[in-house]
This record gives structure tokens, C-alpha cells and sequence, in this order.
């Protein structure tokens, strides 16, 4: 069994790895437009299947799953409401970003703010992928990957940190070889190939998951049953002792989606190498679509698991792996595995090219070099690289604990995801608003938001109003702050956003009509499984 597993993981992962060399192999890997952004030449289904599988990292399949297990249906919240981030990306936040032709997100405000602001907002991304993004990959990644395929069966390891450190180190320097070697074309072809594995290997899972809760009598039978025996597992309205209380749905978890989907680096970069803005708005609502289809493979095994494990110890974030390992056929598990694996490095070599390019451009070229060539902007993007690999796969292991996974990420990119978020929106939709403003904001938000965590009595705050309203409060408070600063020390002229003629500009004539049906259908989902 064990050899069987293995043979079809090595075979699929060396598919995926020989397809994206033959498709990039005569690819521009050596200027900063074509390493860093494709060339602008992503056309939908490249720009879908690179968001879609840059989030669906074991940090989902694994966390989310897992959260399902503890709390049911309540936690599709981080799927569901997603879909309204991404409208808000295909039609208000994308022809913004086109117009400025920028590589990243703190290039923009740059221009709207300054170079100052750019630093500062450089350096809030590279702390929070160093510590906080790819060590979670990471250390998701090995957890999944040790119960899918019985590592310590496979190598004979009995010691699990051993394992833990091991596992994470192969991960992480594979995935480091296709993010530093390839470049984001690279990044989102493999990214594309592993999301329809994912996508099928994640429909399988929950066939044969709910065929193994019916014993074999059926997939409806299996569904029926839980819903019999587990009905509190299926409401999509959480209680206040959840993760994911429904009112949060309307201020912490909003805005942290929509700091996600719009305005964070690692995301985004695809949309910014868009052919043009058409092709972007069909790329982010075509994912949109497969993200309404995502509590079918990212909750549901977890509400299975809990069905099948709940009574015998298993803890919530280890439940995704057993359930793989015991439902799915050796042959199919090595296939999955090999697709998770794909999952993993793509999540990891996004987060990774994102913090080459926000270094080597907004930094290195932006501070320290300012006459660089293209050539050593790139061979910079790689040093610097590796740096962020070694930091992030030593800090991974480190994580062992947790009691939620998908809770402490969320927790953690709060602190930094709603500040960064208050300076965007507040830039787009104010001409005055002065440099001060953003970082005050910046400055502040990080540190109120770290306080309220960490810090005596500020911690109390979370926990009285729930961490998530907290959150939204600072948020407001920052924008309340930026708006009077810009009341009280405007510009002294107007801030005009100027065209950059990077791509063609014309929408999408099906933009509107489409961000109109998805948000009904959100909606909808909510209003079918309220208990």
C-alpha cells in the first residue's frame, strides 16, 4: 500500500512539474516585467486558476477543515464571504490598480501617498510573511502531509518533531526552486495545473467521505445521515461561543476578507500581470464561482470527520489527513497528496515571489540601489529569496500547538491586514488626505491592533466585544483619524489619479450583471442552511 501511495505521489508531482517547464521553458526570467509579472500577459483562466489555488493552501484544506470539525458549517464564512471581496476587486479596487500599472501594492501608495508610505507598508509585508504566512504554510503543509501519507510509516521517523522539521524543510525548498528559478508565470501555470487536481481530488474526498458515514450505502444516504445525527454541524449561522459568530460577518470578518481578496500582495500580484482589465474582472468573478463551490470541499470532510472521529480523540486540525488516509484508495491518496503538495508550494512560492518582487523593486531598487540594473533587481529578488525560505522554514516547526490553525491565522494577519486596508481605501476615496495620515495609520493600527492580542489590559478589549468587532473598531478609528488629519493638514492640491497606458482599460461588459448574480447567491446559501 505504502509503495503504491508513493509511486502515484512521485508520478503526479513530477506531471505537474514537467508540464509548467514545458509550457514557460522560453518565458522572459530575466527582466523585472517579465519575472515579476508575467510579461502582463495572464489571461483569465490563468489569473482563476492563480487566485484560486494561491488561497487553497493546506492552511485551508487542513485549518478550515479542521475549524469545520470544531464548529460546522458557521466557519464557510472565509469562503462564502470572499465572494463579496472579489466583486468589490473586479469592479472598484482592479481598474484602480491597471490604471497606475503597478507590480505592488505598496507602489501605489507611493503614488498616492509617498515614498515613505511605500516603505513603510514594504516593510509591514515582508515581517508578515517572514513570521507570520509562510510558516504557517509550512508547518499546515507537513501536518496534512504526515497524515495523508503516513510519514512516519514511509521513513521510519517515530520522533514527530523530527518529522515535523524534516517534512518542512523538503516542502519548502521545493517550493523555493519554482518560485526563485521560474518566476510568476511559472508560479501561476503549476498554480493552474494543481487547482483542477485539487478541485477533483477535493469532490472525490467528500464522495468517499460520505460513502464511508453511510457504509457504502450511497452518497445521498450519507448526506441524510449527517444531517440526522449532526444537525447543529450544518446551520451556517454561528453561535456567539463560535469562531465565527454571525454578526462578525458584518465587521472583522468583512474587512478581513476584503483586505485578502483586494490589497494583499501575495493575491493580487496575478491581477496586476492581467492582459488587460477585461480579462482580469472575468479572471477574479470566474474564481468567485469555484469559491461559492468551496464549502463543499473545505468544510464539508470536516463535518464528515467530525461524524466519524469526533469520539475517538482526534484533534480538529489532524481530522482532514485521517479522513484522506482512511477514505480514499492508496492509489488516489498518493494522487492527492501529490495535488496537496502542489497546493502547498504553490501558496508557498506566491508568498514567496510576492516578497521577492515587494523587496527588490520597493526596496532594494526603491532605497538602497536606485540605478539597478534589470538584471540585478532579478538576481536581488533571488538572494533575498532563499533569506525569506531559510527564516520561514526554521520558524514553521515552531508553530506546533496551536489550538486552531485557521483561527490563529486569521488572528495574526488582523494586525497587520486592517491598517494596510484603512491607508487603501482611505487613498482611493479621498483627494486631500496627506502623507502624515497614512502612516500615522499604519504605525498606529499595528500596534493598537498588537496590543489589544498581547498586551495587559489592552487584551481585555478582544474578549469583551469579541476580537473580530474589535478589529472593525480599529478600523474606523483609523479612517476617523486619517479624515481628520486631511481636515486639519490637507494636500495642497488635489490628488489625481493619472493613466499609466500599461493595458487596455475597457471593462468587462459582463462585470456588473455577473458581481449582482454572485452576491445574490451568497445570500442565498446563507438564507438555505440558517438553522
Amino acid at each position: 500500500m505504502h509503495a503504491l501511495t508513493l509511486a502515484s505521489f512521485v508520478f503526479f508531482t513530477g506531471l505537474v512539474a514537467f508540464i509548467t517547464w514545458r509550457i514557460t521553458r522560453r518565458d522572459d526570467h530575466k527582466s523585472t516585467q517579465g519575472y515579476f509579472l508575467a510579461g502582463r500577459s495572464l489571461t483569465f483562466p490563468l489569473i482563476a486558476g492563480s487566485l484560486l489555488m494561491t488561497n487553497l493552501s493546506t492552511e485551508q484544506m487542513v485549518g478550515l477543515n479542521g475549524a469545520a470539525f470544531s464548529d460546522g458549517l458557521s466557519v464557510m464564512a472565509w469562503e462564502v464571504v470572499a465572494v463579496i471581496a472579489l466583486v468589490a476587486l473586479a469592479l472598484f479596487f482592479l481598474p484602480r490598480f491597471l490604471k497606475s500599472g503597478i507590480a505592488t501594492l505598496p507602489q501605489l501608495l507611493s503614488i498616492r501617498f509617498d515614498a515613505g508610505t511605500q516603505l513603510i507598508t514594504n516593510v509591514i509585508f515582508l515581517i508578515a510573511y517572514a513570521v507570520i504566512l509562510l510558516p504557517i504554510i509550512l508547518y499546515s503543509g507537513a501536518i496534512g502531509l504526515q497524515g495523508m501519507l503516513d510519514l512516519s510509516g514511509l521513513t521510519g521517523i517515530e520522533s514527530s518533531t523530527s518529522l515535523l522539521w524534516l517534512t518542512v524543510w523538503v516542502v519548502g525548498l521545493i517550493g523555493s526552486v519554482y518560485a526563485l528559478f521560474g518566476g510568476l508565470r511559472t508560479v501561476a501555470v503549476s498554480d493552474t495545473l494543481n487547482g483542477i487536481g485539487l478541485l477533483v481530488g477535493g469532490f472525490v474526498i467528500v464522495y468517499f467521505g460520505l460513502q464511508a458515514v453511510s457504509a457504502d450505502g450511497g452518497v445521498l444516504a450519507g448526506w441524510e445521515i449527517l444531517k440526522e445525527t449532526n444537525p447543529e454541524k450544518l446551520n451556517s449561522i454561528g453561535g456567539s461561543e463560535q469562531q465565527v459568530p454571525f454578526f462578525t460577518l458584518f465587521t472583522g470578518v468583512f474587512l478581513i476578507n476584503v483586505f485578502y481578496w483586494t490589497t494583499n500582495q501575495q493575491i493580487i500580484q496575478r491581477t496586476f500581470a492581467a492582459k488587460n482589465l477585461a480579462e482580469g474582472q472575468k479572471g477574479v468573478l470566474l474564481t468567485c464561482f469555484f469559491k461559492l463551490l468551496g464549502p463543499l470541499y473545505l468544510v464539508l470532510p470536516g463535518i464528515i470527520a467530525y461524524h466519524l472521529y469526533a469520539d475517538q480523540g482526534v484533534a480538529a486540525d489532524e481530522a482532514y489527513g485521517r479522513l484522506v488516509f482512511d477514505v480514499l484508495p492508496p492509489y488516489l491518496t498518493g494522487f492527492f497528496a501529490a495535488v496537496m503538495v502542489g497546493a502547498i508550494l504553490s501558496s508557498f512560492n506566491s508568498a514567496l515571489n510576492s516578497t521577492t518582487t515587494i523587496f527588490s523593486l520597493g526596496i532594494y531598487k526603491g532605497v538602497f540601489k536606485k540605478d539597478a540594473t534589470e538584471d540585478q533587481v532579478v538576481n536581488c529578488g533571488k538572494v533575498f529569496g532563499w533569506v525569506m525560505a531559510f527564516v520561514s522554514m526554521t520558524i514553521a516547526p515552531l508553530l506546533a500547538g496551536q489550538e486552531s490553525l485557521f483561527g490563529y491565522l486569521q488572528k495574526m494577519n488582523a494586525i497587520y491586514f486592517i491598517p494596510i486596508l484603512a491607508v487603501v481605501v482611505v487613498g482611493l476615496l479621498t483627494k486631500r488626505v496627506p502623507p502624515l495620515a497614512a502612516k500615522v495609520a499604519l504605525i498606529g493600527g499595528c500596534l493598537l491592533i498588537f496590543a489589544g492580542y498581547f498586551v495587559p489590559p489592552f487584551n481585555k478589549l478582544p474578549t469583551i466585544m469579541h476580537e473580530f468587532h474589535f478589529v472593525a473598531a480599529v478600523f474606523v478609528l483609523l479612517v476617523a483619524v486619517m479624515l481628520i488629519i486631511g481636515k486639519l493638514r490637507p494636500r495642497a492640491t488635489d490628488w489625481v489619479q493619472e493613466d499609466s497606458q500599461a493595458v487596455d482599460l475597457t471593462p468587462w461588459k459582463g462585470a456588473v450583471p455577473a458581481g449582482i448574480v454572485l452576491v445574490i447567491l451568497v445570500i442565498a446559501i446563507y438564507a438555505a442552511f440558517a438553522g
